[in-house]
């Protein structure tokens, strides 16, 4: 592997946050790994500041099929990140305009000890973009991996402008993101909130906002004229209890595996955003949209990356509107 340029660390570890063993939010800790180094097309972030997602609180539940026996090293959460280019690798992608120093944010698929939630990571040039110069660290590394999941669902719906899309949970980060994005693309949303965030969400760009104490089904028959939505997002993981919402012929995302099958020739896309880590068209395109003000960053608050646990634990009690960040 190939260093680019100078950089500032001469330390052989870095300290990130994770766990040796699967448990509750007091299982992550600090803990000391190698540097990584940057190979081929790879740039090398040193991480200003890493967003705490659901996932992570999977990661470190051993939630995951597969993930959950016995741990031999650090496993380390951690989906999106902000910080500055530390070192480039060779033979970078055609168009890389990326140097030393750039502040970028980035996607990551934690795998193993390879995660966020670390002074360094290592990441494709491709799952990484400068920064929109409009917002700070803990903002850009509030957005990329759920507006992403928005992004694509929205690309594999290939819903036309006009159309109808219900979407479930829509005060949640991946909810709120596909309320704005659909918006931006000319799509009819029927979407849900408390009372206390329906002007919330009505700024998202719903067209319709229903009360999230009602009932949803009924409510977007309601506002479609009994004949229901030509998708629906279930952003809030409802399954079955909502599948009455879609038209015949129509589709649904979820975002959870699930043996749901809808019937009604309804067709079912399974969200897995890690898939797409290095669809950098992607990735640059949200976040110029967040640069011209038409994506929003939202968080709840900060914390520093030793207080991982706690901020896991408030995780855990729901109800944020925005992400949570770690800061390094």
């Amino acid at each position: 592997m190939c260093r680019t340029g100078h950089t500032s660390r001469n330390e052989e570890t870095m300290q990130a946050i994770g766990l040796t063993q699967y448990g509750d939010p007091g299982t992550l800790h600090p803990v000391q790994l190698p540097d990584p180094h940057a190979g081929p097309g790879e740039v090398r972030i040193r991480v200003r500041a890493a967003a705490v997602n659901p996932v992570d609180a999977i990661i470190r539940s051993g939630g995951f099929a597969g993930k959950d026996g016995e741990i031999t090293d650090p496993i380390v959460p951690g989906m999106d990140v902000a910080g500055t280019i530390d070192e480039i690798g060779p033979d970078q992608p055609d168009g890389f305009a990326l140097s030393l120093g750039d502040p970028v944010i980035g996607f990551v698929v934690p795998e193993g000890s390879h995660g966020g939630y670390s002074e360094l990571i290592v990441l494709p040039a491709e799952s990484v973009t400068g920064m929109p110069p409009n917002i700070g660290y803990t903002e850009g590394a509030s957005f990329l991996s759920n507006a992403l999941t928005a992004e694509i669902t929205l690309e594999e719906l290939a819903l036309e402008p006009g159309s109808t899309l219900a979407v479930t949970g829509a005060t949640g980060a991946v909810g709120g993101y596909l309320v704005e994005l659909a918006a931006r693309r000319g799509l009819s949303v029927i979407a849900d909130a408390p009372l206390k965030d329906q002007a919330l969400v009505r700024s998202f760009g719903a067209a319709v906002i229903l009360d999230r104490d009602a009932d949803f089904v009924t409510g977007v028959l309601a506002a479609t004229d009994g004949r229901g939505a030509d998708a629906l997002a279930d952003a809030a993981i409802l399954t079955n209890a909502v599948l009455g919402a879609v038209r015949d012929g129509g589709q649904i995302a979820f975002y959870l595996p699930t043996s749901v099958t809808p019937g009604r020739d309804i067709r079912v896309f399974s969200s897995y955003v890690m898939r797409s880590n290095r669809r950098h068209d992607a990735i640059q395109r949200l976040a110029r949209a967040v640069e011209r003000n038409e994506l929003t960053t939202r968080i709840a608050a900060t914390y520093p990356a030793a207080h991982a646990a706690s901020a896991h634990k408030r995780l855990e009690q729901g109800g944020l509107r925005g992400r949570l960040i770690l800061e390094f």
